[in-house]
C-alpha cells in the first residue's frame, strides 16, 4: 500500500486557503451594489400600482366569465 503524500495535501489545503483569500479580498475591493440585487415577488409592482390581476375591474371574478 503506498503511503500518504502528507507535503502534497498541505500544499492542496494552502493554495485553497489562499484562493479563498483572495476571492474574500477581491469581494471587499468591489462589492455588489444593492440595487442589482435579484427583485423578489413583492417588489414586482412599483409602489402605487395595482397587481396586473386585479388591474381592470371588467375582468372575470372568481368563477365568473369576461365578455
Amino acid at each position: 500500500m503506498a503511503k500518504p503524500n502528507y507535503s502534497f495535501e498541505k500544499r492542496q489545503r494552502e493554495l485553497a486557503k489562499q484562493k479563498k483569500k483572495e476571492e474574500k479580498a477581491q469581494r471587499k475591493a468591489n462589492p455588489r451594489p444593492a440595487d442589482d440585487a435579484e427583485p423578489t415577488a413583492g417588489d414586482a409592482a412599483e409602489p402605487g400600482e395595482e397587481p396586473p390581476e386585479a388591474a381592470s375591474p371588467d375582468s372575470a371574478g372568481p368563477g365568473g366569465t369576461a365578455a
